[in-house]
């Protein structure tokens, strides 16, 4: 994975907890790298790694950690100079999630080594869709939970979110049910 998701991680952990609490995830994840670069790509052992030592050290299940760090990435990476590049992926939490490949594919002129997942759009009413998740990285499907949470944020959009379909239980890929309502 690409360092701005760890970097993600890092900073997550130091604006919510401390630095301190941080250096003890690494310590315990035995990740000795002080500062990650974002366009420098990382074997996701390491990320795998520091979000098990981040549920051990914040007594959260990795699944937690996830999902709260899905929330927090919308904001990060608006933050971090891709806002304007989602500002142009939609104007609503619909036409967002059905433009994310489009987003990914750009993305990937950015970061050459990219792999991104595939989302895909169906069953698309008024008020709520099914959202197939795609990727060959296994345990980031709550990081989908928590993204389309960020995303709601980021819409002024109630959200409510079931996953339907799991990989973990041999569905070929993961569903969400998402249902929305525009504040």
């Amino acid at each position: 994975m690409y360092g701005l998701i760890n970097k993600g991680i890092h900073d997550m952990v130091c604006s919510r907890f401390s630095e301190e609490i941080w250096q003890q995830i690494k310590q315990k994840a035995k990740v000795d790298t002080d500062v990650f670069l974002s366009m420098e790509g990382y074997p996701d052992d390491i990320t795998h790694r520091l979000v098990k030592a981040a549920s051990v050290v914040l007594n959260l299940s990795p699944s937690e950690i996830m999902e709260a760090f899905g929330e927090y990435w919308v904001q990060y990476t608006a933050e971090e100079g891709y806002g304007k590049m989602m500002d142009m992926t939609g104007e609503t939490l619909p036409e967002f999630l059905e433009n994310l490949d489009n987003l990914h594919t750009r993305l990937g002129i950015i970061f050459p080594q990219y792999q991104p997942p595939s989302f895909e759009c169906i069953d698309v009413e008024e008020d709520s869709l099914s959202l197939h998740y795609h990727s060959h990285r296994e345990g980031l499907a709550p990081m989908v939970l928590g993204l389309v949470k960020g995303l709601g944020t980021r819409f002024d959009t109630e959200i409510e979110i079931t996953q339907t379909k799991s990989k973990n239980d041999g569905a070929e890929h993961d569903e969400f049910l998402v249902k929305h309502k525009q504040n």
